[in-house]
């Protein structure tokens, strides 16, 4: 059976959790270059995801009717049937191959 969780792991796990949080934030104060680095990177990172939402907002139905068929049928515009394509004929001569065990 397995032994619960050891009260002492998870205040370490919380320790250096709150450690880590802490010193981001005083780097962030600090307006140290990698935190201004990161800041630049985060910006660019929500101006893109807000420029691809908006994009597809925009563009999304044309991309979509450019990729996937419309109509009705089977496989859209596809129709369910081919009236076209005869049935096979076999003459009364041939054999049928069928498969055998």
């Amino acid at each position: 059976m397995a032994e619960p969780w050891d009260f002492e792991f998870l205040s370490r796990i919380a320790d250096s959790c709150l450690s880590f949080l802490y010193e981001f934030v005083d780097d962030w104060l600090a307006n140290d270059m990698r935190v201004f680095i990161f800041k630049i990177l985060l910006s660019w990172l929500i101006f893109s995801l807000v420029a691809i939402h908006f994009a597809w907002k925009v563009y999304g139905s044309t991309v979509n009717n450019m990729y996937y068929r419309q109509g009705t049928g089977q496989n859209g515009g596809t129709p369910d049937g081919s009236p076209h394509l005869g049935t096979w004929e076999s003459n009364a001569g041939d054999n049928l191959k069928t498969h055998r065990d």
